[in-house]
This record gives C-alpha cells, structure tokens and sequence, in this order.
C-alpha cells in the first residue's frame, strides 16, 4: 500500500521554519483580503498577480510593465498606488487581460519565506477558491503545509478556518498527526453553517468594519465563487 502524503498546518509565518517545506505544496493562505482578491483577478481573466513585499516595488514595477498597482494600508489605498486591496474592485471588465501588482503586509511575506526555504510549490487558497484547492493537492498527490498569514505573525481564525475547510475534503487522502491541523478542521466543522456570523467575531473583521468594508469580508469566506488555482510561477501567480 502507497504511503499517504503529510499535510501540516501552519498557524503564523513565525512558525514555517519549524517545518520542512522541500518537496511540499504550500498554499498560502490570507482570507481578508490578499488571497481573496488575487483568485478574483484571475478568475476575472487577468493575465498574472505579482506580489510584491513593498511599496516601492510595486509602483517601480507598475511603471515598467504598465500594470495595475494595488495596496492598502489600514484599509486606504496607498498613496501612489492606483486600486486597494477589496476583491469587488476587480470585476472582468477591468481587470481582463491586465497584470495586477499587489502589496500586502502577511500574504506576501508568507509566500517569499516559502520560496526561500525551498518550497516544491506555492499555490494560494481562500473560501472563493476552496475546490480549486482541494482538488490540486489531491491529484499532486504530494506533502502540504497550509500556511495562514494570519495577522503581522499573530494567529488570526479566519485563515485557520480556511485551513480547516481543507482538510475536511481532503482528509482521507493524507496523513494528519498535527494539532493544529485537528484543531482548523474541528473550528470549520463547528461553524461552517454559521459562518457569516462567526466571522464577525474576528479582530480582523472588526478592524476592517469599521472601515465600511463587511460586504467584502463576507465575499471572502463564501466558497467556490471564483473558482481558479493561482499557482507561483517565474515571479507571478497565474491561473494553474
């Protein structure tokens, strides 16, 4: 009988280096909003996301390949960037065919950390593209780490509960002897019927409320509506 591939969960960014990450599939995972709005753009027809650690970055690289330049910083656009960081901002008739560069602060930094130590594959994953998720880490058939970039390295619930969503489909075709991992699919198994609710309970939905923006935050955990596998490749995400 085949040995079933390890998946593990990783709860914050300052705990990837506990793990191996070579020859893994690690999905990055930022609900509110990073990796909400980077399946929306692909799923809405643009070409790639590059994301990108700083402002700089990013509008340098906007300039040189005239792309669309994206960031927030407490829920305003950044000065000298073009759009935010809310999925709704990214409908097909906008973002079709264009390159978005995005900065964000926990998604971003997750995914290089990841490339760094090695990483097989980088993929990222939220409620909107949950299937897409599952079903790429069932037919790898490889080790997965689910990273949740949680919130400037401290534990948030909504990527956990990502995390959770996962591996309840998932479960049967890995080996899972992780607490974490045990705890995101027992939290996702308490509240997936009340999910909207449950969120609301979150730090980050109260910070990000209170700048107008729950329309967006319950975008964010509603499943399999832009259903894409944005995969890591030559320095962008694109449609896998």
């Amino acid at each position: 009988m085949n040995q079933k591939p390890v998946l593990h969960t990783v709860l914050s960014p300052k705990l990837l280096e506990l793990h191996d990450v070579s020859n893994s599939v690690v999905v990055i995972i930022d609900v509110f909003r990073a990796t909400s709005t980077i399946a929306t753009a692909l799923f809405n027809g643009a070409e790639k996301v590059i994301p990108v650690a700083s402002v700089e970055d990013c509008i340098a690289l906007g300039k040189k390949l005239q792309a669309v330049t994206a960031g927030e910083r407490d829920g305003k656009v950044i000065p000298g960037l073009q759009y935010g960081n809310s999925p709704a901002e990214y409908p097909r008739s906008f973002i079709e065919g264009k390159t978005l560069v995005l900065t964000t602060t926990n998604g971003t930094k997750l995914l290089h950390m990841a490339l760094d130590m090695g990483a097989d594959e980088v993929i990222t994953g939220t409620f909107p593209n949950l299937s897409a998720v599952c079903g790429h880490l069932i037919k790898k058939g490889k080790n997965v780490i689910l990273g949740c970039s949680a919130w400037k390295d401290r534990f948030n619930l909504e990527d956990t509960l990502f995390a959770g969503a996962v591996i309840s489909n998932i479960k049967e075709h890995f080996t899972i002897h992780c607490d974490s991992s045990l705890m995101a699919e027992d939290m996702y198994r308490l509240h997936k019927d009340d999910i909207y609710e449950f969120i609301q309970k979150t730090t980050h939905w109260h910070r990000l409320s209170s700048y107008g923006l729950e329309k967006d935050l319950k975008y964010c955990v509603t499943e399999n509506i832009a259903n894409v596998l944005p995969s890591y490749k030559d320095g962008a995400l694109i449609a896998g």
